[in-house]
């Protein structure tokens, strides 16, 4: 297990780069900070970004068999109910019966969040080590509040904690709009909240995330393989975002700790420094969802095959991946300190991250401010901008201190205009993982990177590969 202190000094540089370098820090921080809420900054909300139109690309635009949808955060009561996260959705949770702190049982054992079925009077409390705790009981992790101008039982709704819902109860609707036979899919990208009782791991684990997946609806009985089909899939996309293989492990769910809608539930996992951790599920959620919501709604959700004449209820096969745990294992993974043998200063800092998702693709920089460099540089990030390329001007400090802080936010190139760029109308592009340089005309320098991230793009698209009809 991970937790070693290398492991955790590890974290520390992560979060304190994350943070200095615009990428993430904690929600109202002026104000001493929100437990579990983060914001994300101008960088930050970049790599995000990038992340979800991949995703889109892979998933939805590249496949005739799967359209998008946006549902609302808030949804009438009985979809919960029907659900059975006003019944289910709950963790574990003990009270210190001198501090009050409250923690998840599941999850505490002396004062660390790791571990399970310890008994509860060797637990201490992380807040005042008292070894005295309330008998577990089950949390429900929806965040409750109410619609209209009343505040009692009957205008009681939730944030969702999830974002399948709204696809169930939208599959007649999306199917005959779109035309669409089974199999198909509907995607969704959106913000869900939980309450969670415990949490940590910088934003692996926070209250208001967003979720990347899928409800894919098939016949039963070809639930299984399209389940292999979908796991498979959802291991490519990680390896396409540059994450390495090796750091990606399988989680087969055991059939007694299987959520209540589940047949069969894989999830997709990495090695962060605080252990081994999910980044993403495939689940067979089956009938459940439209059964439930047909019985509770009144409303007929069968399908009809024409070609076949049968009505039935499809099964369906959910991919579910959390934006910000792919990014922060995107980050995790490409974080490398030199050891001083390719070329930079030992203890230097490089994010590896991939030509797509890096923030700033391209950095411009006239080699000192004089002399009408600054106006050919700042003319070659507006044309790189205008060509969809994120790029970005910087004149202050030394060259090599610019290249160092590139270098530590992920920009796969840097270019460079020098004095010999008045004379011969041409730059310097350093490469930034092998930190080769090459000279590139100005008139063909959007060419240039165009073709280079096409190239990138064109490796991923060939992996994945868009289902055909």
């Amino acid at each position: 297990m991970a937790n070693t202190k290398e492991d955790q000094k590890l974290m520390e540089k992560i979060v304190s780069l994350c943070k200095r370098r615009g990428f993430v820090w904690q929600g109202s921080e002026i104000y001493g900070g929100l437990g579990a809420i983060y914001h994300y900054g101008p960088l930050g909300v970049e790599m995000k970004n990038a992340i979800k139109r991949i995703w889109w690309n892979d998933f939805v635009t590249r496949r005739p068999d799967i359209v998008g949808i946006e549902g609302a955060i808030l949804m009438h009561p009985d979809v919960w109910r029907a659900s059975g996260h006003l019944e289910s959705f709950t963790d574990p949770l003990v009270e210190c019966k001198s501090c009050h702190a409250r923690f998840r049982a599941d999850h505490m054992e002396e004062g660390k969040f790791i571990g399970e079925g310890k008994a509860k009077e060797k637990f201490q409390c992380v807040e005042c080590a008292s070894k005295d705790f309330t008998n577990p009981k089950d949390f429900n992790l929806m965040f409750k509040t109410f619609v209209g101008t009343t505040e009692d039982n009957k205008s009681e709704i939730y944030l969702r904690p999830e974002t399948a819902q709204s696809m169930f109860t939208d599959f007649k609707l999306v199917m005959e709009s779109s035309r669409l036979k089974v199999p198909f899919g509907i995607a969704q990208i959106g913000k869900s909240f939980r309450n969670e009782i415990t949490y940590g791991d910088f934003f692996f684990r926070t209250r208001e995330f967003e979720i990347a997946e899928i409800e894919y609806f098939v016949k039963p009985g070809e639930d299984e393989k399209s389940f292999d089909e979908w796991l498979m899939f959802w291991e490519l996309f990680y390896t396409n975002l540059g994450i390495k293989k090796e750091k990606l492990g399988l989680y087969e769910h055991p059939k007694k700790s299987l959520a209540h809608y589940s047949k069969r539930t894989v999830d997709i996992m990495y090695e962060f420094p605080f252990g081994s951790s999910e980044l993403a599920g495939v689940a067979n959620r089956t009938d459940y969802d439209l059964s439930q919501h047909e019985k509770f709604a009144k409303k007929d959700l069968h399908y009809f095959d024409p070609e076949t004449n049968e009505k039935y209820l499809p099964y369906v096969i959910e991919p579910t991946m959390g934006v910000e745990r792919a990014m922060l294992a995107c980050i995790v993974d490409g974080y490398q300190e030199s050891d001083g043998s390719d070329g930079r200063e030992v203890g230097e800092v490089t994010l590896r991250l991939d030509e797509r998702i890096a923030p700033i693709q391209v950095a411009v920089f006239p080699l000192v401010k004089k002399e009408g460099l600054p106006e050919i540089a700042n003319k070659i990030r507006f044309d790189l901008q205008q060509a969809g390329i994120r790029a970005f001007y910087d004149e202050s400090g030394s060259i090599g201190r610019r290249y160092r802080r590139q270098d530590e936010t992920g920009t796969p190139w840097c270019v460079t205009v020098d004095f010999d760029s008045l004379k011969d109308k041409m730059v310097t592009v350093r490469d930034r993982d092998t930190l080769k340089q090459q000279r590139v005309k100005l008139d063909e320098l959007v060419e240039y990177f165009q073709k280079e991230l096409k190239a990138s793009q064109d490796d991923a698209d060939g992996t994945i590969p868009p289902r055909k009809k």
